[in-house]
């Protein structure tokens, strides 16, 4: 019973809140929010007498909502002005979604009233087809005039207008062409170049890689970098990836000789007391004790080591005007390093995570062209970074 009571008091109180948040959507002119919350909180038992207040702040709020809606249309057309066709065509299909909406919950009752709760329906599809039409003449029209410009961003906003154009009335015209149109005319064309200001031989695999922007994963539909011409392009920029200095250090052998000792388990012991006699458990068994002793290891280590560096910067120019955008810095480093040791003694005396060591052989050392190619593995992370958040044009 007390269960009972409990649920029906929480219940009560559920019941109030969402009401009166409905009532401060309804009184602060949220008139959608009211509908959509009323909606939400009649459901499917709309004829129980808790439902009640929330059907009359949807009736209440569906009025006021219609006759806002229609006021604003009334007063845009009158201002005339073709900016606001879309505003228009958009007010025409929430007064239609607004109805379909409420449609399915009908009839509500009014209880005290003894009647229907009153949603004057109207039937926007002639506005609606209209406006829509209007709307697209207008798009069409004012996206050909940006596409006659000499702005880029007059063609990404045609772009965008078109865009939608062909959204709200697939296939208009000749819309798809001028989509195209426009993205080619609204991107700017990036040609890249390479040059090597060093005295060592870049390896070819490295520059096919660095100017492979296929790989790069960059997501900018108005920025498309080049390695090569092509034919009917006119370029905008130029990027310019300048090798600085590149630094090979010369093949390393360092040799160390050490001890390590340390506590280890072997096996196990018998457990004696204090007069030399093996200790038993409560069944008359044996205790049996980790065996420590102190282990020792001489360790001769030896260490191949090799690294590599390279410098260089990347330009961005206006082709235009040949002026100079923004200079980025550019370094990597590759260090090349192969472990092996030989040991005397016992070798669970190391380190665990030494152990590894006791098994690695002598490795050649990577040549000069390697070396350049593994540290150009960095770089052209560095250099996707720069090309990714570097925009033109903005």
């Amino acid at each position: 019973m007390k269960k009972l009571l409990l649920f029906s008091l929480l219940y009560l109180i559920v019941t109030a809140c969402g009401v009166k948040s409905t009532r401060n959507m309804l009184v602060s002119g949220n008139y959608d929010e009211a509908i959509n919350n009323a909606i939400s909180n009649i459901g499917t038992y709309k004829d129980k007498k808790s439902k009640q207040d929330y059907i009359y702040m949807l009736e209440e709020a569906f009025a006021k909502a219609k006759e806002r809606d229609l006021n604003t249309i009334n007063l845009l057309t009158k201002d005339g002005n073709p900016a606001h066709l879309e505003k228009i065509y958009n007010t025409y299909l929430l007064l239609n979604s607004r109805q379909e909406s409420i449609t399915p919950l009908l009839p509500l009752k009014l209880m005290k009233e003894g009647r229907n709760a009153k949603f004057p329906f109207s039937n926007y599809n002639n506005q609606i087809v209209e406006s829509r039409n209007e709307l697209s003449v207008y798009l069409y029209n004012n996206s050909k005039k940006l596409l006659a410009s000499k702005d880029k961003l007059d063609f990404r906003k045609a772009f965008d207008d078109l865009n939608y154009l062909n959204k709200i009335n697939p296939n208009y015209k000749d819309t798809n062409k001028l989509i195209d149109e426009a993205q080619f005319k609204g991107t700017d064309f990036v040609m890249v170049y390479t040059k090597n200001e060093t005295n060592m031989i870049i390896p070819s695999r490295l520059l096919n890689d660095l100017m492979d922007f296929n790989t790069y994963g960059i997501n900018d539909k108005w920025t498309v970098y080049h390695s090569a011409k092509t034919k009917g392009i006119t370029y905008d920029y130029e990027m310019i990836l300048s090798f600085r200095d590149i630094q090979i250090s010369p093949e390393q052998i360092k040799e160390r000789e050490f001890i390590k000792e340390r506590q280890i388990i072997d096996g196990q012991k018998k457990l004696l007391d204090d007069k030399g006699k093996v200790v038993l458990d409560n069944k008359g068994k044996e205790v049996l004790v980790d065996n420590i002793i102190k282990a020792t290891v001489k360790i001769y280590e030896i260490r191949q080591l090799k690294s590599s560096l390279i410098t260089a910067k990347v330009d961005f120019f206006n082709i235009k005007n040949k002026q100079l955008l923004q200079s980025f810095p550019l370094s990597s480093e590759f260090i090349f390093e192969n472990i092996y040791s030989n040991y005397k003694g016992d070798r669970r005396a190391a380190d665990d995570n030494y152990m590894g060591y006791f098994n690695n052989k002598v490795v050649p050392f990577p040549d000069s062209q390697q070396m350049v190619y593994d540290t150009g593995e960095d770089l052209k992370q560095k250099l996707k970074n720069i090309v990714s958040k570097y925009k033109f044009n903005q």
